[in-house]
């Protein structure tokens, strides 16, 4: 078997693990009235961006904690949280300030018992390995599996959000960007 083969087969297995009725339970979550606001630190918090690119081609208002353009979060926004251990200080704490604030959370993490999880008014558990070596275990280094199945389950829930509000690959297409 080829190196290319072993990581896909990793996927497939944390794919078959990935349960659908958490994804729709976040679909519930976000909706097209509310601001979307997305968090991750490092690999997860690109996995988290390229999910707030995509939010933005099928319509919603989204932004990403920590750039110079995010606005305050308020009472019934959301924050879409991710990390792989549910552990991560940098996540938890700005997930925890926004629930008391009255924000909802989806909470992505490979933990269901972390502390991320139980702030989670949606959790996705996407039991990809992790650099703490938690979920399906993986020839791959660190959190690999993780964010590639991350990446994987997010792009899932925006299929089920485009499908649910009605957008065409078309109309998406029109909000990619054109200054490239």
């Amino acid at each position: 078997m080829t190196l290319i083969n072993d990581v896909m087969h990793e996927v497939n297995e944390v794919m078959g693990l990935v349960k659908e009725d958490q994804i729709d339970d976040a679909e519930k979550v976000i909706q097209k009235d509310r601001r979307i606001f997305v968090l991750g630190a490092g690999r997860s918090g690109l996995m988290a961006k390229g999910f707030a690119m995509r939010l933005m081609h099928i319509g919603y208002t989204v932004y990403v904690i920590g750039e110079t353009i995010t606005p305050s979060v308020q009472k019934g926004d959301v924050l879409v949280s991710v990390s792989g251990s549910g552990k991560t200080g940098m996540v938890v704490e700005p997930t925890e300030k926004a629930k008391a604030d009255g924000v909802k959370i989806v909470a992505v993490t490979s933990n269901a018992e972390s502390p991320l999880a139980k702030l989670g008014d949606a959790v996705i558990v996407v039991p990809g390995a992790t650099k703490a070596g938690d979920g399906v275990k993986s020839i791959q280094l660190l959190s690999t599996l993780f964010d590639q199945s991350v990446h994987i389950t997010l792009d899932v829930l925006c299929l089920k959000l485009s499908r649910r509000d009605h957008v065409s690959n078309d109309a998406a297409k029109a909000e990619h960007s054109n200054m490239e």
